[in-house]
């Protein structure tokens, strides 16, 4: 005797779940038969998967706590955005939560409440590779809040075969054609789409510094915590993924956009967008996964293009004003560049990382880092060969450098984003940085990190620096 779906839900009703096991193993069609003894037994039904059903919603939380500071280091001046040479120490903290739910076919929306309270050393000044991802420009000693996403995701299969999407903090578990369209509407951070990597991406559980969570050559828009409004678009096949995104820029460097003015709070009257039609980001990506031997691996290509009314460093450097001034010489500019990002998987629980990135260094820096030519490169080891699983190992290296003309820029007493010393020996920036995360219970995890700082904000006439951190997360 069967019985399909409609017998135990009504039409209108809510439909089986990975919450109702007993039911969704038999994805529609429960069935008893006569067995042995005369009692009835269930008969497996042709399809037994139930990651093909979305699920009606989900939520998650996450917190994570950190406590950085330096000792005491050399340096022969300082400047307004110099890293003070006497030591400090700051802690920042950041609280999400964070909701789903199913619209219609392929349709999905997402929410994330953000709390951030703290500062990074300096306030998040001195050094480009900046070494707590989760500290941003907007420090604040009470706590602050933010819609950070609140977004549309629109999928379109294509037909052919299909591939399980496990539930996280921003998707909904399912099954979905592995060749796919995806769109994605609405305020969220354009890391959450492209220049992604397994082993270097997120400060919250990976490495800490800015340049290996993100390619710093990318300028890539944001307010100043991170998120912006805009449009991605991703063709998704077998093998590869082709990806477009569309985002709106802040009016100022490094400052709030338009719809910071709704989803911010307090409130903040200087957040504001610029010309919609003149000031935004767009961005491209190619992605290639492969296999070698076994071991995955993939290479991505990243190409943007950012208008903004931004300095001109040549005229900048031209301008008999001292300190050079780039906010005198604001016009409507362009400023591209190109990323290259790699992760391989070597053995089993070790892969490597790599980005590279340049920009063209002519245009002033307006939202995310000075950084002009960035090249990065590490490991990441699982604890499992000494019995700890879920521990992981990071051992990284940076390059970060800035072009001629923004050197000269330095070296008129101009500041950017991050550096200005009022002077410059210039020196490419050089970090190391390992850390080792482990579990302490569940999904609750310590960190300790160590980060060696040469030449901070491209001067060698500064540093190095030793920056010590540690670190707590959890999720849910």
């Amino acid at each position: 005797m069967c019985w399909s779906e409609a017998n135990f839900f009504p039409a209108d009703g809510p439909r089986r779940s990975a919450t109702q096991p007993w039911l969704a193993a038999t994805a529609g069609l429960l069935c008893l038969a006569p067995n042995g003894s005369g009692a009835a037994e269930p008969i497996p039904a042709l399809e037994n998967s139930a990651t093909n059903l979305t699920p009606a919603w989900n939520w998650h939380a996450q917190n994570t706590d950190i406590v950085q500071g330096y000792p005491g280091f050399s340096s022969k001046y300082s400047g307004p955005n110099s890293l003070p040479n006497g030591g400090q120490t700051r802690e920042s903290v950041s609280l999400d939560l964070m909701a789903g739910v199913h619209l219609w076919h392929g349709a999905e929306a997402h929410i994330d409440g953000m709390m951030w309270q703290g500062f990074g050393v300096n306030n998040t000044l001195g050094v480009d590779g900046f070494p707590n991802g989760e500290a941003f420009r907007l420090g604040t000693s009470v706590p602050n809040g933010t819609i950070s996403r609140l977004f549309i995701r629109q999928t379109i299969g294509l037909g052919g075969e299909q591939e399980d999407l496990p539930d996280d903090q921003l998707t909904l578990a399912g099954k979905q054609d592995i060749s796919r369209l995806t769109f994605t509407l609405g305020r969220m951070s354009a890391k959450d789409v492209f220049d992604n990597n397994a082993y270097a991406n997120d400060p919250r559980t990976q490495f800490m510094n800015w340049a290996l969570m993100a390619n710093e050559a990318w300028d890539y828009p944001a307010d100043a915590i991170g998120y912006t409004t805009g449009l991605a678009v991703e063709l998704n096949q077998p093998k590869w993924t082709l990806r477009y995104g569309f985002f709106q820029m802040p009016r100022f460097s490094n400052s709030l956009t338009g719809d910071d003015r709704i989803f911010k709070w307090p409130f903040d009257g200087s957040a504001q967008d610029g010309p919609l039609l003149d000031a935004w980001g767009m961005v491209t990506e190619f992605e290639r996964r492969y296999d070698i031997k076994a071991h995955p691996g993939a290479i991505r290509f990243l190409a943007y293009i950012n208008r903004a009314n931004m300095g001109s460093y040549q005229a900048a450097v031209n301008s008999p004003t001292r300190p050079a001034d780039i906010n005198a010489t604001a016009a409507f500019r362009y400023k591209y560049g190109f990323g290259l990002n790699l992760e391989q998987e070597i053995a089993k629980n070790v892969g490597v990382f790599s980005r590279l990135g340049w920009s063209d260094g002519n245009n002033q820096a307006w939202v995310f880092s000075d950084v002009d030519y960035t090249a990065t490169a590490g490991v990441s080891v699982k604890g499992e060969a000494w019995q700890r699983p879920d521990d992981t190992f990071g051992l990284a290296g940076v390059l970060n450098g800035i072009s001629k003309v923004h050197q000269e820029f330095f070296m008129a007493g101009g500041t950017g984003i991050l550096a200005g010393d009022g002077n410059l020996n210039y020196g490419w920036e050089k970090i190391i940085e390992t850390y080792y995360d482990f579990k302490l219970w569940k999904s609750i995890h310590s960190t300790l990190d160590y980060q060696f700082i040469s030449d901070p904000a491209f001067n060698r006439d500064r540093g190095p620096v030793s920056v010590f951190s540690a670190r707590l997360h959890w999720e849910f």
